[in-house]
């Protein structure tokens, strides 16, 4: 079905796929889903600011290494949400709180400017879409997963490049490495859009309770995607200076 399909490798096709809950209480909403997708920023921000304050390379290691390792058991075994969500939410924290302040030393002011950028974006497209001024049709969904994907070889195939000294300059501050960051950011944010109608459809094919717990993670991933592209844009453009 049409509805199984996100650029989110989370949120992906057959997420919802024999899943349902014949009792109307135990059912997936989107308020539910809300109030767990806040609960997840929460726990974020929280340990964030432990990391931001304490910056170092094991906070750093860690929340990379174990939030890859979480969101892989969550992504390929649903039912583990509820418990292991929260748990992603504290490791991605203590990395996203590392990695922001290093950026912060370099470039002062430019977290608050990438965590502002972030949330009117989220903001705008969620208004947008209820509004239903954007329109989440087949081709929108086709050409957001292509690009995903294609963003994703990208970066695979940059960092197997430069493991024999071939830079392809996606990280530049170039004409070429900033337009790449632009139209990456760009993807991520079509991404929460493809999010809300997916989250919007599995409330209405009936999902079980703990679906909302996937997907808040899912939406969780996508944002914080969306965070680091733009502070990675910002970046490139204050060096230029």
């Amino acid at each position: 079905m049409a509805f199984y399909k996100s650029g989110n490798p989370v949120l992906s096709q057959d997420t919802f796929s024999g899943l349902f809950s014949s009792n109307a209480s135990d059912r997936m909403t989107i308020q539910g889903t809300a109030n767990k997708t806040a609960i997840l920023l929460a726990i974020t921000i929280a340990f964030s600011s432990i990391s931001w304050y304490y910056p170092n390379a094991f906070f750093m290691w860690t929340g990379v290494i174990v939030g890859l390792i979480l969101a892989l058991i969550v992504t390929f075994k649903k039912t583990t949400a509820p418990y292991l969500a929260p748990a992603y939410a504290v490791f991605e924290g203590l990395f996203l709180g590392a990695i922001s302040s290093l950026y912060n030393q370099l470039y002062e002011g430019i977290v608050l400017q990438a965590v502002l950028l972030t949330f009117c974006t989220f903001t705008a497209l969620l208004l947008l879409y209820k509004s239903r001024m954007i329109k989440v049709t087949e081709n929108f969904k086709l050409i957001i997963s292509a690009a995903t994907m294609g963003i994703g070889f990208a970066y695979l195939l940059s960092l197997v490049l430069s493991m024999f000294n071939i830079n392809m300059g996606l990280g530049s501050n170039g004409l070429f490495g900033i337009g790449f960051s632009v139209v990456v950011v760009a993807v991520a944010a079509f991404n929460l859009v493809m999010d809300f109608d997916f989250i919007e459809e599995g409330e209405k094919q009936g999902a079980p309770k703990f679906m909302e717990w996937y997907a808040a993670f899912g939406l969780m991933v996508t944002i914080i995607w969306l965070y680091l592209e733009i502070l990675r844009l910002l970046a490139k453009l204050r060096s230029r200076d």
